[in-house]
């Protein structure tokens, strides 16, 4: 009893008063926490994927369960290699948002990686169309998922490695790596 009461005493209980060395001077006081979404897409970009899920989690908090948050959600799934969760999750993106070019363009990598090239070449076509040919990724992503479907000789070599690259505002577009060759 005396031990557990000297803790006590030397600790204040339960509370926490400890006081750390000051802030330099000209150091912001944060009233506020950075979206979680902008903190997801950094970590992301740093390749910490497991991190980036948990902000986007939190990012959820704040802007509810719309189309970028299922995007961004389905991306860090992706890239975990949580391949199912990462299609029910952007299916939802795009259900909640069918101009969503982004999510739209990561359920077309996802499928690819299911080996679903039919779906994902009309998931692709459907987000080139929507982002008016504007994006080289997607288009490069859609002559994939072309020369997959309708050649049957395509041979792969190396396996394909599929790559996310992040578009601003949490939007991930495939890169393929180039070890194919196509055999006529």
């Amino acid at each position: 009893m005396l031990t557990l009461a000297a803790c006590q005493s030397s600790t204040h209980g339960l509370q926490n008063n400890r006081v750390g060395p000051k802030a330099p001077k000209g150091t912001p006081k944060l009233t506020e926490a950075v979206d979680g979404l902008i903190v997801g897409h950094r970590l992301m970009a740093a390749g910490e994927y497991e991190l980036a899920l948990r902000a986007y989690t939190r990012g959820a908090v704040d802007h509810g369960l719309n189309a970028d948050v299922l995007s961004a959600l389905g991306s860090a799934n992706l890239k975990l290699g949580r391949l199912k969760q990462a299609e029910t999750l952007l299916r939802k993106a795009v259900e909640k948002d069918p101009e969503h070019v982004p999510a739209w363009n990561n359920l077309g990598v996802v499928l690819m990686e299911l080996n679903e090239e039919g779906e994902a070449r009309r998931v692709f076509r459907n987000a080139y169309a929507l982002d008016n040919g504007n994006s080289d990724q997607i288009r490069e992503n859609l002559r994939l998922a072309i020369a997959r479907t309708e050649n049957t000789a395509y041979v792969v070599r190396n396996e394909d490695k599929f790559e996310l690259v992040r578009r601003g505002n949490g939007r991930y577009l495939l890169l393929q790596t180039p070890e194919t060759d196509i055999e006529q």
